[in-house]
């Protein structure tokens, strides 16, 4: 491993993105080759490619990293070219978030062995990247002076049945301009109820699925919790040209488990960065009103799209032309091969339409 001398906390930093998924959520747009992340909804740049700059300015190029799958290893080198191509790396089976955070931080060892481990989604929508950034470089050094696991708690806009939720808990010293607390558990997605006394009780956060760790402490943790991560986390080599191979033989039989589950709900010590920015997972059809806005009858349109008394309607237009007439609380979404059209409250069944394996 390369040796590194004092340094300030980002220079400690390595991000990793996580960047699978199955495309189901935004079909007929995204399939499992080109999920949410690898397609333009909300804008002229991917999911992904939005991420990736995200950090700008922050953090060097050369110490991004991407972990997808085979799948859509090509298709995510594509999206994100100034980025090094062996800076992609191809999970060879799917196994969850916590393996995928234990080979963040076997990486994150062979950068630096001091590193600071930042794992964050590919497909989460931040407009306020300055805030972001500040927000980050905050944590960073947190982290890098605390073996705590550290992880960004959203303020709920809404009562969410969707989102895990963090129970905050007693206040920590300010990092720069941060508010930092500490995480006493972990909640799963709740009920409506529960979600409403969490959104008026104001000791909950949603749970976004963004860490740092020093490399060290998730290490410890693996070694209490989860010792096949943590094995697996040791044996990794150091040669970057051994990575590959490494990887097909020891990242299959790892414990298909996510992150949540195998190391945060049992770890020492969690502590939460309350944000400050906007977030949104973007998890289905009905999240881009919120970005993409709405006309006078709160229709959010893409595409050639004519409307006459229809309201409230999603359109996603591609080469054709998409016209609805009095129609109201739908989905329609038009591409080369296929067309959705659903009832807005069913944006979440998508994922269970019986497809066949060609429109996958």
């Amino acid at each position: 491993m390369a040796q590194t001398s004092d340094s300030s906390p980002l220079d400690r930093l390595v991000v990793f993105i996580m960047a699978g998924g199955s495309g189901e959520r935004f079909w007929p747009v995204s399939r499992t080759a080109t999920p949410k992340h690898l397609v333009k909804l909300l804008g002229d740049q991917t999911l992904l490619e939005q991420t990736v700059r995200r950090f700008e300015g922050l953090v060097p190029n050369e110490k991004i990293f991407i972990l997808t799958n085979s799948a859509q290893l090509e298709a995510t080198k594509a999206a994100v070219p100034f980025l090094p191509a062996e800076n992609i790396i191809a999970e060879p089976a799917k196994r969850d978030t916590a393996p995928a955070a234990a080979l963040a931080t076997a990486m994150g060892r062979t950068v630096r062995p001091d590193a600071v481990v930042a794992l964050f989604p590919a497909d989460h929508m931040i407009h306020d990247g300055e805030t972001f950034r500040r927000q980050l470089a905050e944590a960073a050094e947190r982290a890098s002076e605390d073996p705590s696991i550290v992880t960004f708690s959203i303020n709920p806009t809404h009562a969410s049945t969707g989102f895990g939720y963090l129970e905050l808990g007693e206040r920590l010293p300010d990092q720069g301009s941060t508010r930092f607390v500490r995480v006493n558990r972990f909640v799963e997605k709740p009920h409506i109820d529960r979600a409403q006394e969490f959104v008026t009780g104001k000791r909950h956060g949603w749970n976004a699925g963004m860490f740092l760790w020093q490399a060290e402490t998730f290490l410890s943790e693996c070694d209490r919790h989860q010792p096949a991560l943590s094995a697996f986390i040791r044996a990794f080599p150091a040669d970057r040209k051994e990575i590959h191979p490494y990887l097909g033989a020891a990242f299959p039989p790892l414990p298909k488990i996510s992150v949540d589950f195998a190391i945060m709900e049992h770890a020492s010590s969690v502590i939460a960065a309350v944000a400050e920015y906007d977030w949104d997972d973007v998890g289905s059809w009905t999240a881009l009103p919120d970005h993409l806005g709405k006309d006078d009858n709160d229709n959010t349109l893409r595409g050639r799209v004519v409307t006459l008394d229809a309201g409230r309607n999603i359109v996603v237009a591609g080469k054709r032309t998409v016209a609805l007439c009095g129609v109201s609380d739908l989905v329609v979404v038009e591409t080369d091969d296929a067309i959705l059209v659903c009832h807005r409250n069913a944006a979440q069944q998508i994922k269970n339409l019986p497809l066949p394996p060609e429109l996958k």
